[in-house]
Formats: C-alpha cells, structure tokens, sequence
C-alpha cells in the first residue's frame, strides 16, 4: 500500500469493505475479531485490496481507530 493518505471515499470504501470468505464472511473488516488479523499479520495478508484493507484495519484496531469505520457506516449509504 502507498503512504498516500486514504481520501474520504476511499475511506467509505475500507468502511464498507466485507470479507469475501472463510468463517467471517459477510462481516464487515472492522467486525472481525482482533485474533484474526494476528493471524494473517503471521500467515501473510492476501494479495490485492483485500490484504490492503486488512492491513489498514489491523492498524486501526492496534491504536483504537476501528470505531470511526463503524461511525462512518452510520453516516454514509452503501453504494458500492
């Protein structure tokens, strides 16, 4: 991932962004359990915008920040 900071749609996006498999699909990447992403922090991040929000979310979840995605989903519609 560049060190561009993420601009407010991209941040709509990585809010409304849902894993696409495993026991956790369907659920939003903030909603995911902490323990998963230590997980794939060891195994390795899929390649692609997946691991590329993964990444993100870990961070935020590490320094407290996974609430503003849920913020975010309250104040804007899904339309991607």
């Amino acid at each position: 991932m560049s060190n561009v900071p993420f601009d407010h749609q991209q941040l709509v996006q990585l809010a409304w962004y849902k894993m696409p498999f495993g026991a956790h699909q369907g659920k939003f990447l903030s909603e995911l359990p902490e323990s998963y992403y230590v997980w794939f922090r060891r195994q390795g991040f899929p390649k692609g915008k997946l691991g590329d929000y993964m990444q993100i979310v870990a961070d935020m979840k590490v320094n407290g920040l996974e609430g503003m995605l849920r913020e975010i989903r309250k104040n804007t519609v899904n339309d991607h």
